[in-house]
């Protein structure tokens, strides 16, 4: 653990060891369903660790549709029936199934050769075992290569940059994200043979990080059997600033690339959604669903992406049973596929549309600090918002009047229009990690994990022994 982390774990104790003892009326009692658990969690929770630690030292990298994450799901069903969850069930899906292959290269050839370090972009196509070589242009924006006369890349390779900053809400992801999420599409469009993008991340290690990819038609079509992909891969952010360092001195002098990438396709294979329940009291009453993602990108253990995740859901599960049994079920949803697609997402909701849940919310952003509580029920259910955001005040979270609308893997709850809650957790740092070889378990601050996991635990205990609609309309 380095300074850095050490400092911030010190902090987090000083803030929270105080409001532990106003956590409590005067006279000893506790005001809150769970209350007493998430304050232990707070100071002693292991489950999230435990599956976290497990996940990544057993497992490892996890690709959708392959037989790593068919592991992982094996995995998380022992996990969780040695834990005595009820229904634990591995519910299989289909999917159309992109791997990455063995060769990522890039190499500058003229006029400043050098290599570079890249990986894919899911879905991209290979260049073939031999590669590719073509002059490259240089689009600082997605609105600059949007702007690009039609077939003005015929024969190149197009460079997308852009300007990401740390934030704490992650707000910058929406502002950088489509140079990796459309860009290759619409660079493909102006005739481009070939995409590399500056990495979509906030560091400075030669780590590129990695996602998905998308190639549209000009009628907004992704249907890959009229849409042919094109080669398409992220540098690493110090390479990246190279090549933008080239294209300032080169003047007159055209930039050559030499691009290698050979993933494959491997046609449909099986993915899965893995699912565990805590049995409530009244089964007529709709369940609260807790969600994370199993699946991670090929190039790392996916520590906080998402492994981190589904630790957090899985122990508050728990520890709001320690509790005692509570009066709605609590189900615990760890999706499959959703870096590649949010196939388990939407397979979740196709399978269970009819199944009315009653309120729904993710952990997928790492495994820092929670600050902020949201919820889509502020106006409909005012009292019970109130209720639930003063409940976790103690762990630091604030209030807020923004509208909840929830993570990737509750399709489900945005299709039935039920109510979500977001519990958004710090994001200075998620952007160094996410997609690279460095989501490892070593960036996991445990005093952080336990403050998501008592704040989840404290969330959960109040909405699981609520009789009424959540939603409150």
């Amino acid at each position: 653990m380095n300074r850095k982390r050490l400092a911030l774990s010190a902090a987090a104790l000083c803030f929270t060891m105080p409001a532990l003892a106003a956590a409590q009326v005067p006279d000893g009692v506790y005001k809150y369903p769970a209350q007493v658990q998430a304050d232990e969690a707070l100071i002693s929770d292991e489950a999230a660790w435990d599956f976290v630690e497990g996940i990544t030292t057993e497992v490892g990298p996890r690709q959708a549709g392959t037989e790593a994450e068919a592991r992982g799901r094996d995995w998380a069903v022992k996990w969780l029936k040695a834990r005595s969850f009820d229904n634990v069930a591995d519910e299989p899906f289909m999917m159309d199934t992109w791997v990455p292959g063995d060769t990522h290269k890039a190499q500058i050839t003229s006029p400043f050769p050098q290599p570079f370090v890249i990986q894919p972009l899911g879905g991209s196509a290979s260049t073939g075992p031999e590669g590719i070589e073509a002059e490259v242009v240089m689009f600082a924006t997605v609105a600059e290569l949007s702007a690009a006369p039609a077939r003005s890349l015929e024969g190149k390779i197009a460079y997308i940059s852009h300007s990401m900053t740390p934030t704490q809400d992650g707000s910058q992801y929406g502002f950088a994200g489509p140079a990796r999420w459309i860009g290759a599409g619409i660079a493909q469009s102006k005739g481009a043979i070939a995409t590399v993008i500056k990495s979509v991340g906030t560091d400075y290690h030669r780590n590129p990080h990695t996602g998905g990819a998308t190639f549209r038609r000009a009628d907004g079509s992704t249907d890959v059997g009229r849409v042919v992909p094109t080669p398409a891969g992220a540098l690493s952010l110090p390479d990246a600033a190279n090549l933008e360092r080239m294209f300032e001195r080169a003047g007159d002098r055209t930039i050559t690339m030499k691009l290698v990438l050979t993933p494959e396709r491997l046609g449909m294979t099986q993915s899965g959604n893995v699912v565990g329940e805590i049995a409530g009291r009244d089964p007529s009453l709709p369940p609260v669903l807790l969600a994370c993602h199993l699946d991670s990108w090929w190039n790392s253990p996916g520590a906080f992406d998402d492994g981190a995740g589904c630790g957090i859901a899985a122990a508050a599960a728990l520890n709001v049973q320690k509790h005692g049994q509570p009066l709605r079920t609590i189900r615990v949803l760890l999706a499959g596929a959703e870096e590649v697609g949010l196939f388990g997402s939407t397979a979740y909701s196709q399978a269970h549309i009819d199944e009315p849940i009653g309120v729904a919310y993710e952990s997928d952003f790492g495994a820092d600090r929670i600050w902020r509580f949201e919820s889509n029920f502020r106006d409909t259910n005012a009292s019970l918002h109130e209720q639930l955001a003063a409940s976790v005040a103690r762990f630091g979270v604030a209030d807020s009047t923004i509208v909840a609308r929830g993570g990737a893997d509750i399709n489900i709850a945005r299709d039935q229009k039920t109510a979500i809650i977001d519990l958004q957790q710090d994001g200075t740092r998620y952007f160094d990690l996410h997609h690279t070889p460095d989501d490892t378990l070593d960036k996991i601050d445990r005093v952080q994990l336990r403050q998501n996991v008592a704040v989840w635990t404290q969330i959960t205990g109040i909405l699981a022994n609520y009789e009424g609609s959540i939603q409150g309309d």
